[in-house]
């Protein structure tokens, strides 16, 4: 991962985050704590939002257990509890219905600044409608 990050950075690439799916879909792959922290490690090093997909956690194919990103990132403590910015993508309804196109989610924003914050629930917020079957 490290040794990508450094290839686009090589080419003239500015990354400014990194978008992890856990677990994965459609695999059931789940990411060790380890691995966890290496992105969180990597990301603090480099700057980097993470941005976790973690809207599959019922759908484990595995014996590894789910721990999500913002546990790891609170339990590592400081620095990276402080510093590092994580977005965890998650759904209220996946495990309900599944079907495409019918399912509410909700983002959890950690460390971002808060004008930032604001800006983004005022982005989201102007394009929330009533949902409908195509």
């Amino acid at each position: 991962m490290e040794e990508t990050l450094k290839n686009a950075q090589d080419m003239g690439m500015n990354v400014r985050a990194i978008a992890v799916t856990n677990p994965g879909n459609p695999t059931g792959h789940v990411l060790s704590r380890e691995e966890i922290e290496d992105i969180i490690i990597l990301a603090y090093e480099n700057g980097l939002v993470i941005l976790a997909d973690e809207v599959n956690q019922d759908a484990i194919y595995t014996d590894v257990p789910f721990i999500s990103f913002r546990k790891v990132l609170i339990e590592m403590g400081d620095p990276f509890n402080k510093l590092v910015e994580l977005v965890s993508f998650n759904s209220t309804a996946n495990a309900v219905t599944g079907e495409c196109g019918l399912k509410g989610g909700y983002m959890d924003f950690i460390n971002f600044d808060k004008e930032v914050a604001e800006v983004l629930h005022k982005l989201k917020s102007m394009e929330e409608c009533a949902a409908t079957v195509g």
